[in-house]
């Protein structure tokens, strides 16, 4: 009986590495990147035939010995070979090239034996060839496997574990054998007989390793197949571990042992019923399985690529919540979809849609779906919902999405665990499945998605951010110029009380008035409309420097305008560089005390004209002049803004000009202002002189 059963052992284990050497050697041919595993799995394949061989005649053979010693030599050529490539010669150390000299003597040693005993048969010889040196060499490849699974990079050992598993437990079972002989002096039989076996159950371990790490799987197995395969196996399990629990209650029950058994394998087998009809259970076990044990449904680079291009194709700020419907909802080829987003008032209103106008309302911000949605991250299936409306643990989604019978599918857009909005899509044309898998996918992209529409929601606030910014410092500006205009007003009526009965005074002080109400006009005007198109045109300096003098005769000290190349004209709104060079020329006004001297010059320079603003005042320093001068909000003056020089800078360098400063405390300042000159070209359009 035990030698039919080694007989059936062995030669189980010989068709099982068959078919792995044969697969490997398919395998090596078209990839020659594969691991040579051929060599190993057809010296163990051959030496398992010797072994069924030898175990039908029930005599022992030589060639059982020298066949078990190719396949040790075989599978420990291929650990060394493995090493070798894991690590150069010069990188393995000292104690591991020890080991591998000595498996090579061990080797080569048990050879010499296999061969003298053929001519020299003795117990002695046989012992050690037989059995001491066959442990020996297990316990050199149990050492060589755990090496080679040790200097293994860790992101290489996921594809190689199951093969350090598969050799290691053979070399173990091995070792266990031989041990036991040399305790002995000679081999269990039930232990040899089950060898076979043992390898047979090996060659999975060592076939999923490889496919692991060649990537090549030659037979595809359908769910179906798996799943009814996986439950026969664990419900013939679950029977075995009854069946030996049962026995255990028999014998140690006593008297009520028999009695005992049979309640308890009956109610295991009730139970196995209950869980083999259970709904619940079989859907578990196919989710577990498609989730461990299959590739994916989809192609997650195809599908990210076209949903990443849905969303970014079009104009950028345009149509980004249709896009992010459209693209979504074709994932799982839903015709349409609606979106909607949280607002000001902290409530979810649609934002937009995709071929579905007619789905609309409101969910509040303290609704219980906003809070499920938010701790879950769930993608609800309204139509399960329908079924069962206690799945959502009382976060009900509002009637007017429920009684839709289109809505489908309700997909939570997340950004930073935050609600951001959601989105429900119709019936899938296609008919897919809702499961685990639609489910992440959905997720994945609701969070990219919504990536895009937090985007769009920051740019929408920015822009009227930056648009009460524009106006509060376009009111800035205005309220400096009105300070300037405030000043020549409070001047007039000064010098009103003592002039006021003279003609020529009267007449001026018309003009002034005049003149500031004509510019508060300008700057209202300017100040409504913030985004004013463009009104440069030719300006002449030399006129516009002597308005800009004469507007300042009203102090008692008279800026002095010499004029040193006349016909010089730039590109510029007249109006705003009036407003910068009469600035220059106010500051340097009240900086200079009415014995000093403020003098205005023009002059040409190259392409440029340049115009300079000096004075005999105060002064400034130079740490005052790097650091604060041109910054906005920063003045000397107590009644001052701050905003004067920094509209100065900027609009001269929107010309395409600068300005430059040369000044000392008490010594006055120097303002140079240097601007591209205008001439008209060959067809009389003006253009600018570089």
């Amino acid at each position: 009986m035990l030698l039919h059963a080694a007989v059936v052992s062995h030669a189980l284990g010989a068709l099982a590495f068959t078919v792995l050497a044969v697969l490997f050697r398919v395998h090596g041919r078209r990839n020659r990147e594969s691991p040579p595993l051929f060599l190993p799995a057809a010296a163990t394949a051959l030496w398992l035939m010797a072994a069924t061989l030898q175990s039908a005649l029930d005599a022992g053979l030589e060639l059982t010995g020298l066949t078990e010693l190719g396949r040790n030599a075989a599978w420990l050529w291929f650990l060394v070979h493995s090493l070798r490539l894991l690590k150069p010669d010069a990188a393995l150390s000292p104690w591991l090239r020890q080991i591998i000299r000595g498996v090579a003597l061990l080797l080569t040693l048990t050879l010499a034996l296999q061969v003298l005993q053929l001519f020299w048969p003795g117990p002695t010889l046989a012992f050690l060839g037989q059995t001491v040196l066959p442990a020996l060499l297990a316990v050199a490849g149990m050492v060589l496997v755990e090496q080679f699974y040790r200097n293994a990079r860790t992101q290489d050992r996921w594809g190689i574990k199951f093969l350090c598993l598969a050799l290691g437990g053979m070399f173990a079972y091995d070792f266990y054998l031989y041990s036991e002989g040399m305790l002995f002096r000679h081999l269990t039989p039930e232990v040899w007989a089950a060898r076979g076996v043992v390898n047979a159950l090996l060659a999975p371990l060592i076939w999923l390793s490889f496919s692991r790490l060649t990537q090549f799987l030659p037979v595809s197995i359908s769910h179906r197949m798996v799943f009814h395969t996986v439950a026969l196996v664990g419900t013939g399990i679950y029977l075995l571990l009854m069946a030996a629990a049962g026995y255990y209650i028999r014998m140690i029950g006593g008297e009520w042992g028999l009695l005992l058994q049979y309640v308890f394998l009956f109610g295991a087998g009730v139970l196995l019923l209950v869980v083999v009809f259970s709904g619940s259970a079989r859907a578990r076990l196919r989710v577990f399985l498609s989730k461990h044990f299959f590739r994916y449904r989809y192609d997650y680079r195809e599908e990210w690529l076209r949903f990443t291009q849905s969303l970014t194709t079009g104009n950028p700020g345009m149509q980004v919540c249709e896009r992010s419907i459209e693209a979504i909802a074709r994932l799982v080829e839903s015709p349409a979809g609606v979106l909607w987003l949280k607002k000001e008032d902290g409530a979810f209103h649609r934002a937009a849609y995709w071929n579905w106008s007619d789905l609309n309302g409101t969910l509040p911000a303290d609704a219980p779906l906003v809070r499920f949605l938010e701790a879950r991250q769930w993608v609800i299936n309204l139509e399960e919902y329908r079924a069962d409306p206690a799945s959502l643990e009382g976060a009900e989604p509002p009637a007017w999405i429920v009684d839709e019978p289109r809505a489908w599918l309700l997909i939570p857009m997340l950004w930073h665990d935050r609600l951001l909005g959601f989105m429900v899509l119709e019936h899938s044309l296609g008919k897919v499945h809702f499961d685990w898998e639609v489910s992440d996918l959905l997720k994945t992209a609701a969070r990219q998605a919504s990536t895009n529409l937090a985007q769009l929601l920051a740019a929408d606030a920015l822009t009227v951010a930056r648009q009460f910014e524009s106006f509060n410092r376009a009111a800035a500006f205005v309220v400096h110029d009105i300070k300037n205009l405030v000043a020549q007003l409070s001047l007039l009526l000064a010098n009103a009380q003592k002039h006021k009965h003279k003609p020529e005074f009267q007449e001026d002080m018309l003009a002034t008035i005049e003149s500031s109400v004509a510019r508060m006009n300008r700057m209202l005007l300017k100040l409504a409309d913030r985004q004013e198109s463009a009104s440069n045109g030719r300006v002449e300096l030399e006129e516009l420097l002597r308005d800009v003098v004469a507007s300042k005769k009203g102090y008692s000290l008279k800026p002095e305008l010499e004029i040193a190349d006349t016909q010089l004209e730039v590109l510029a709104d007249r109006d705003k560089l009036a407003r910068v060079l009469g600035h220059l020329v106010q500051n340097a006004i009240e900086a200079t005390p009415y014995t000093g001297r403020v003098g205005v010059k023009l002059w040409r320079e190259g392409g440029h004209a340049c115009i300079l603003v000096e004075d005999t005042g105060t002064g400034m320093d130079a740490a005052f002049i790097r650091d604060r001068l041109f910054r906005p909000f920063v003045s000397t003056k107590g009644t001052g803004m701050g905003v004067g020089t920094y509209e100065c800078k900027e609009y001269i360098q929107g010309l395409g000009g600068d300005i430059s400063v040369d000044s000392a405390p008490g010594r006055g300042s120097r303002f140079t202002v240097r601007i591209p000159l205008a001439e008209p070209d060959a067809n009389g359009m003006t253009r600018e002189v570089a």
